[in-house]
């Protein structure tokens, strides 16, 4: 399971610290906000990748881990750090959404 975080929401942007669960290269959490949930993974020093965390098979919330692969809890559907859709059920892709980081804040626009 991934370890879940919590993102503040405003001005269509999720805002969360990159301090603890996400502060190491290949490290990745739950972002769980008022705007959405998303699967964060830190691909370098400065940067990151966001996906939407709503499977696009049943609608499950994706929170599992393997490598750097997410896993749907609910029938395995496997996705990579991109959202691409590495083994159905699923055959969509999960959104992408562009971030920035700054003072170890990573913003998630949405």
């Amino acid at each position: 399971m991934l370890p879940v975080l919590t993102g503040q929401f405003a001005n269509s942007r999720v805002q969360v610290s990159t301090t603890s669960a996400l502060a190491n290269v290949d490290s990745a959490a739950l972002v769980e906000s008022i705007a959405g949930v998303f699967l964060v993974a830190r691909t370098s020093a400065t940067t990151f990748t966001a996906i939407d965390a709503t499977c696009t098979h049943e609608g499950c919330t994706v929170s599992g881990v393997n490598g750097a692969i997410y896993v749907c809890p609910c029938h395995g559907s496997r996705y990579n750090r991109t959202g691409q859709v590495v083994n159905g059920p699923a055959t969509a892709a999960l959104r992408q959404h562009n971030t920035s980081l700054a003072n170890d804040v990573l913003t998630i626009t949405v």
